[in-house]
C-alpha cells in the first residue's frame, strides 16, 4: 500500500511539472526520472529566487542561460543552431517558435545565448502558479496570458511595456504544447496582433528536433548524449499579409493544413 501510494505522490508531482509519464498506465518510473525531476525542482526554485533578486535585463538572461545549461546538461542534450548566420546579434524581435515540450525554452535560450536578444516569455497562468516553475516563471520575465479574462487589455498593456524598454518577446504562437504526431499545429492570432501592434519584426525559430522525444530518451537512459537542432530562419516584416502560420511552414519546409489560421 506504501508502495502505490508512493507511486501516486510521483504522479502527483509529475503533473504539476506539466508532464505525464504514464505511471498510471504500468510504465516504469526509473531511479534517474526520479532524479532528474527532483533536480528540476531545485534548479527552479534555486533560479527563481536568484532572480527576484536581480532586474537589471542582462542579468536576467544570464541567470535563464545559466538556469537552462545546468538543466540541459544534466539530461545530456546540447543544442545544435542551424543557420546561425541569419539569427540577429542584437535589436527588438517578436520570435517565435514550435512547441512539443517543456524543455523547448532552454533550448531557445541556448540558441540565442552569443546574442543581446532578450525579452520575456508569454507564459500561460497554468507554469505561474506551477509547483515546479511558478517561482522562477514569476521571476525570470514573463508576461501572464489568461485566457479566461474576457479583457486583455492588461495583457496588451504589460507587451507594450516590455517593447518601451527595449525587449523582445518570446511566443509559442500554437498557444500549447504540441502533442499530435504533426510537425506544427494551428497558430493563435494573437502573434501576429503582437508584432502588428508594436512594429515587431518577426524572428522565426523551429525546434527541428522532437525535444519531447529528446526528454524521454533521457529521463530512460541517464547515459545517453543527445543533440537537439534548432533551426533559424529569415526575419519576417511585421508589415507581412501572408498568414504567419502559412509564412512559417513554408520557411521550414513544414506540411500545410488544410485551413491554417
Amino acid at each position: 500500500m506504501e508502495w502505490v501510494d508512493g507511486l501516486k505522490l510521483i504522479g502527483i508531482l509529475f503533473n504539476s511539472f506539466g508532464y505525464n509519464f504514464g505511471i498510471y498506465e504500468g510504465n516504469p518510473v526509473t531511479f534517474n526520472t526520479i532524479k532528474q525531476l527532483f533536480y528540476g525542482l531545485y534548479l527552479t526554485n534555486s533560479f527563481g529566487y536568484r532572480l527576484s533578486k536581480v532586474n537589471d535585463p542582462m542579468d536576467i538572461k544570464r541567470l535563464r542561460l545559466a538556469y537552462s545549461e545546468a538543466q540541459l546538461d544534466a539530461l545530456h542534450i546540447s543544442v545544435k543552431v542551424e543557420n546561425p548566420e541569419k539569427l540577429p546579434q542584437e535589436g527588438q524581435y517578436l520570435l517565435v517558435a514550435n512547441h512539443r515540450s517543456i524543455i523547448d525554452p532552454p533550448l531557445i535560450e541556448i540558441a540565442l545565448k552569443d546574442t543581446k536578444i532578450f525579452g520575456p516569455w508569454i507564459s500561460k497562468k497554468e507554469l505561474y502558479n506551477s509547483f515546479f516553475f511558478g517561482l522562477f516563471v514569476r521571476n525570470a520575465g514573463s508576461i501572464l496570458l489568461d485566457r479566461e479574462k474576457s479583457q486583455m487589455s492588461g495583457f496588451f498593456a504589460e507587451i507594450k511595456e516590455a517593447v518601451k524598454r527595449g525587449e523582445s518577446i518570446f511566443i509559442f504562437p500554437e498557444g500549447t504544447r504540441n502533442k499530435t504526431d504533426k510537425a506544427l499545429t494551428t497558430f493563435k492570432e494573437g502573434s501576429r496582433i503582437i508584432a502588428l501592434k508594436n512594429r515587431l519584426p518577426i524572428l522565426p525559430v523551429y525546434i527541428k528536433t522532437n525535444a519531447d522525444k529528446a526528454l524521454k530518451n533521457a529521463l530512460n537512459d541517464s547515459k545517453l548524449a543527445q543533440d537537439v537542432t534548432v533551426v533559424i530562419g529569415d526575419v519576417i516584416d511585421y508589415k507581412e499579409k501572408t498568414s504567419l502560420e502559412i509564412t512559417y511552414r513554408k520557411m521550414f519546409d513544414l506540411e500545410e493544413e488544410s485551413n491554417p489560421s
